[in-house]
């Protein structure tokens, strides 16, 4: 199938855009939310395989700040930041002085630019940042339910990974327009949030990712007693961003199950 990518602007946000070249319109749309590391390749490559699959995917940049990024979240710096985290120790993955220790042993300029990103990106998961980031996710779903021809007036998904997991859910919270909402690995939206979803959401875990699994009961109890539509898969010996190919987690089996249900869950409600 012919896919065509593009970075498109919309107002003063950004975001990489795929659809099926040959595919009659008005289509489905589904907004792809990034993980913490920003719109990457990986991430530009979900947004091919759902245009691949039918839909209109739009991927925002929510590092952004009117259609450019701040220098120290340019994708260079964050895959600098990544390879970091990457060749850290085991121990040192959660743990924050012995991740500061390893970064006093790089060379400057590496050492600033590296912890300037750091900073930058995990300062993105504070509520404050998360709820700026939900309302520009909510303008790219305005955009490409009211001013794309090939979407126009079509329903809208979305589906997150990592920290945009716990943004698709976030969004699914506060935008009556989304109609169908996946979660892969994402934090628990607050108890009052999770109220005003209207939409059916389907969830996954890996089963060793301890830190995003403890919030997932308080959801699924939320979501029983609120009488919402709630579909979730665990997976064993899975852990965080198994779904993430260029990853070093990355679990074949478990990425494979859950896309083939995502694409399910998509076609039954979008």
């Amino acid at each position: 199938m012919a896919i065509k990518g593009e970075w498109v602007r919309y107002g003063d946000e950004v975001g990489y855009l795929a659809l099926p070249e040959r595919a009659e319109t008005p289509l489905p749309s589904v907004v792809v939310i990034q993980e913490i590391m920003g719109v990457t390749e990986h991430i530009e490559d979900v947004t091919r395989r759902m245009a691949a699959a039918g839909y209109v995917a739009l991927a925002p940049d929510l590092f952004s700040v009117n259609g450019e990024r701040p220098p120290a979240l340019t994708r260079e710096r964050l895959e600098a930041a990544m390879a970091f985290m990457r060749r850290l120790p085991p121990t040192a993955m959660g743990d924050a002085a012995a991740r500061d220790a390893e970064l006093a042993k790089l060379p400057e300029p590496e050492r600033r630019q590296v912890g300037e990103s750091f900073g930058q990106m995990w300062g993105s998961t504070a509520p404050e940042r998360m709820q700026a980031m939900t309302g520009k996710l909510r303008l790219a779903v305005r955009y490409l339910k009211e001013d794309r021809s090939e979407t126009k007036g079509q329903p809208v998904g979305c589906v997150g990974f990592c920290m945009g997991g716990g943004l698709s859910a976030l969004l699914a919270c506060e935008e009556p327009g989304i109609s169908a909402c996946a979660v892969y690995y994402g934090n628990t939206p607050a108890p009052e949030k999770i109220a005003g979803i209207r939409c059916p959401v389907i969830a996954f875990y890996g089963e060793k990712d301890q830190r995003v699994n403890a919030g997932f009961p308080a959801f699924q109890e939320a979501m029983q007693k609120g009488g919402k539509s709630f579909e979730h898969h665990l997976y064993p010996d899975a852990t965080h961003a198994f779904f993430n190919d260029d990853g070093p987690r990355y679990n074949v089996k478990a990425a494979r199950d859950s896309f083939a249900r995502l694409l399910v869950f998509f076609a039954r409600h979008l």
